[in-house]
């Protein structure tokens, strides 16, 4: 059966000078708290969380080789030889290969690019790109957001004659005795390398691009407006990539969200409109859970370079075919939420009538697109807070992608069964592979002996930032919360809690049995109104059964008819008969 566990929740205990932060800096000592928690500290810290600026982002010439990458494309520019630009086909590769394309046209190259289809070509540049660019008169490869570890097709590249610039951010190859190696190429740009001084290496391939565009622009005199107009680009990449929403990344994202509604792209536009999104209102939650998976949508179903073109539609000349294209994206990223709950059924019937006492949870799913692996993955191991790799039936071989738990660190485990591996690469928390199928069962088998997981392991864990009454929420607190976004990884959304509330009334709310409105009641008599996102009818029988309940919340306001009304939304739940 599936992990009905209770989960455990944790009390952040962090300390500081709450009431001294508080005064400083104008804020409540919740907040000052809460901050604290997200690991920023000391006033030059707070102070850039709190009130960072575009001038505080770091300087692109810190990066290794970033000046010669970019005196090398200004000096083929000046050649008049044609440049390729080789992306990657998610939604990183995307913005980072629009950044560099739009930042090299300015410039005046003679430019096109290239994105890998994911189940024909794979990840990254490969032997054939490489091969139609040398056939097709190309000088100058650029990849973005891949070939730190193409260190093969690199070198193929230089053995053809061609120029070859590497800029990205994935870890780079190391040898038996831990030194990096680098690809041949003439430039080598990614904040990784053990020789760069650039002292955010948190970043994504989309921001990596867009300083070598800003680079670009400022050795060839292009006003610094133009480059930080395409913000919103290298914050879109951020986080659909998934970076840590700390340092650096909070500012460009932060500042790319306000940038949105001035962008050039009428094809982002078209896109934000398509999925019934404000403009003036986006969050980084819309573009990481609406936005991104459209853009991503393309890559796993058709071509990324639908996305792209999508994004490079500009002006009112192009804005019906961007109102096109924007509403194909759409269509194909509904078509794979579709496929993916159908993978997804499958795999949960699967993991309840076979899997259900493994500690490492091996789903095989011969039909599912391969490239909704990953993501049911990924449901899996929320489902039942255990490592979950899901493989899939490819052409020649299966293919898996593995999402994992704090306490597994998945690319060990795989190099601990690597002799039955075709290919593997990844991180602690996820990682792709291939395998013949007849391996599949032995592959499980020996994951599940080497685990050395524990039950504990299995209860998943809720962190509360503060134990906070609810008559400390106020409408003055709830817009104070609003200055720590944006939300996401690195940044999570404050959790609050409060124990033993009294459930005055209980009813569900809306047509897909998904929600509940409550009305609780603290010992001190304060009601407030909640909101809960769950299965509604069975939540309703249950408290109606209790005397009381503990939350784990978020303060939020509740605007209906023109009234505004404080309100929790609960995102835990402890139910007390």
């Amino acid at each position: 059966m599936r992990n009905n566990q209770e989960s455990v929740w944790m009390l952040q205990t962090k300390r500081a000078d709450f009431n001294a932060i508080a005064a400083r800096f104008h804020i409540s000592p919740v907040t000052a708290r809460i901050i604290r928690n997200r690991d920023v500290e000391g006033e030059k810290a707070i102070d850039r969380y709190l009130n960072g600026t575009l001038d505080q982002l770091y300087d692109p010439h810190l990066m290794k080789d970033m000046d010669k990458a970019a005196a090398l494309i200004l000096e083929k520019i000046r050649a008049g030889v044609r440049i390729r630009i080789v992306g990657d086909y998610d939604i990183d590769g995307v913005c980072s290969t629009y950044l560099l394309y739009r930042g090299l046209t300015r410039c005046g190259a003679d430019v096109d690019y290239q994105i890998p289809e994911r189940i024909r070509d794979g990840y990254g540049i490969n032997e054939s790109i490489i091969r139609k660019a040398k056939e097709e008169g190309i000088d100058t490869i650029v990849t973005c957001d891949n070939g730190i570890a193409a260190l093969e097709q690199v070198h193929l590249a230089k053995e053809l004659g061609m120029t070859v610039i590497v800029t990205d951010h994935h870890e780079v190859v190391r040898d038996e005795d831990g030194s990096q190696v680098l690809p041949e190429a003439d430039a080598v740009v990614n904040p990784h390398r053990d020789d760069c001084l650039y002292p955010f290496a948190g970043i994504c391939g989309g921001v990596v691009a867009y300083k070598l565009v800003q680079v670009l622009y400022e050795k060839n005199g292009i006003p610094e407006q133009e480059w930080k107009d395409m913000l919103e680009f290298a914050a879109i990449a951020t986080v659909g990539d998934v970076m840590k929403l700390q340092d650096e990344n909070r500012i460009i994202v932060r500042w790319g969200l306000k940038q949105i509604p001035h962008t050039a792209s009428a094809g982002l536009r078209a896109l934000v409109e398509a999925c019934g999104l404000d403009i003036y209102d986006l969050t980084a939650y819309h573009i990481g859970f609406v936005i991104g998976p459209c853009l991503n949508a393309s890559g796993r179903l058709k071509t990324a370079k639908l996305a792209l073109e999508l994004l490079l539609c500009e002006g009112m000349q192009q804005s019906a075919r961007a109102e096109e294209m924007a509403a194909e994206l759409k269509l194909l990223n509904e078509e794979r939420k579709d496929m993916t709950q159908a993978g997804m059924e499958q795999a949960f019937e699967q993991v309840d009538a076979e899997l259900a006492d493994d500690d490492v949870l091996v789903v095989y799913l011969p039909d599912c697109h391969e490239s909704l692996a990953g993501i049911i993955a990924g449901r899996v191991r929320e489902t039942y807070n255990k490592p979950s790799f899901v493989l899939t039936r490819g052409e020649d071989c299966v293919k898996g992608s593995g999402r994992s738990i704090e306490s597994y660190h998945m690319y060990q485990a795989l190099c601990g069964v690597q002799d039955l591996l075709l290919k593997f690469g990844g991180h602690p928390m996820a990682a792709g592979f291939s395998l013949k199928e007849e391996n599949i069962d032995e592959f499980r088998r020996r994951l599940n002996e080497q685990s050395q997981l524990t039950k504990e392991d299995f209860i998943p864990k809720i962190w509360i930032d503060v134990a906070m009454p609810l008559e400390y929420i106020s409408e003055a607190l709830v817009n104070e919360l609003k200055d720590l976004e944006p939300f996401g990884q690195g940044n999570e959304k404050p959790q609050f809690a409060q124990k033993n509330l009294r459930i005055r009334s209980v009813r569900a709310i809306g047509r897909n049995n998904n929600a509940v409105r409550m009305t609780v009641v603290t010992e001190q008599g304060r009601p407030m109104e909640a909101m809960v996102f769950t299965v509604a009818d069975q939540f309703v029988e249950e408290a109606k059964q209790s005397r009381s309940i503990d939350v784990i919340y978020y303060p939020d306001i509740n605007e209906y008819n023109g009234n505004r009304t404080l309100q929790i939304v609960v995102r835990a739940y402890k139910l007390h008969s």
